[in-house]
């Protein structure tokens, strides 16, 4: 607990003096490294993280885990998002600029993603939006896996050998940089979860927790972070954990979530910012 407030402490002093420190940035507009739990290395930047609105954002992992997916595997995986030919591709790119435009225009920080029921699609819809965002020049995106019972972030890429956690962080058994991955896309960090045997809704409310997201909030106030929640029927985890994001996405399988059960959600998730939802497996003629 101490480790996570001296690093919460220690972003905020870099981000008040980032314009000074030349490990954070050369004052050729060149990327230096810094400092941070993420080992990211950005350029036009003003200061650690706060982006400079004329300029791009690269991004070079140093330590952080980089994996670089074949891109048959990914449309085979139903990952489309980077594909920009790809019409399965346009609604997520539509999607991006709704969410881009709310998040920007409320100083919006973090977005929850949840459904209903399991089965909707939720985990493949947050990770196709999470790449869509990154593809955006000056954007860099956190996908957090917050699904502690059955996490899928990594595996719905095709990542079956994540031995770490966020609940490993958490319990200060592992450093963030051995448990972040790179997925091959520029500006996205997958920061994935390991299965939990119980007790999953007190780990997200715990003080350790929180101080933790706290830290990834702070360390880049610019980067968009979306958290892939459990289902709000299943468990009481999206219940305790979605009223403290900024913004949530509910998904809703066409065919499938019935009202009754999206009528239910809305009620438990009664106090959340909820700002939309998204139709997922939409059947074409």
């Amino acid at each position: 607990m101490e480790r996570i407030q001296e690093a919460i402490e220690k972003a905020k002093r870099e981000r008040q003096s980032g314009q000074e420190n030349d490990a954070s940035l050369n004052t050729d507009g060149q990327a230096g490294e810094l400092n941070s739990p993420t080992n990211e290395t950005t350029a036009g930047n003003t200061d650690d993280g706060a982006l400079s609105g004329n300029h791009s954002v690269r991004v070079k992992y140093s330590k952080t885990r980089s994996i670089n997916i074949n891109a048959e595997k990914l449309k085979d995986l139903r990952i489309v998002a980077g594909f920009t030919h790809d019409k399965r591709s346009e609604p997520y790119r539509q999607l991006r600029g709704q969410i881009l435009n709310k998040m920007r225009e409320n100083n919006w920080q973090t977005l929850a993603i949840t459904s209903p029921n399991n089965g909707a699609g939720r985990t493949l819809s947050a990770m196709n939006l999470a790449i869509s965002l990154s593809m955006e020049v000056n954007q860099t995106v956190l996908l957090v896996d917050m699904d502690l019972r059955q996490p899928h972030v990594a595996a719905c890429l095709g990542i079956d050998d994540v031995e770490y956690g966020i609940v490993d962080y958490v319990n200060n058994k592992q450093p963030l940089e051995r448990i972040l991955i790179n997925p091959g896309f520029e500006r996205l960090v997958l920061l994935p979860g390991t299965a939990q045997a119980n007790a999953s809704s007190e780990i997200l409310t715990s003080p350790e927790m929180k101080a933790v997201i706290d830290e990834l909030i702070a360390r880049y106030p610019s980067r968009l972070i979306i958290f892939d929640l459990p289902a709000v029927l299943s468990h009481d985890d999206a219940l305790v954990f979605a009223p403290s994001c900024d913004a949530t996405l509910m998904v809703v399988e066409e065919g499938a979530t019935s009202k009754a059960d999206l009528e239910r959600s809305y009620q438990l998730l009664k106090g959340t910012n909820i700002i939309g939802s998204v139709l997922n497996k939409v059947r074409y003629l």
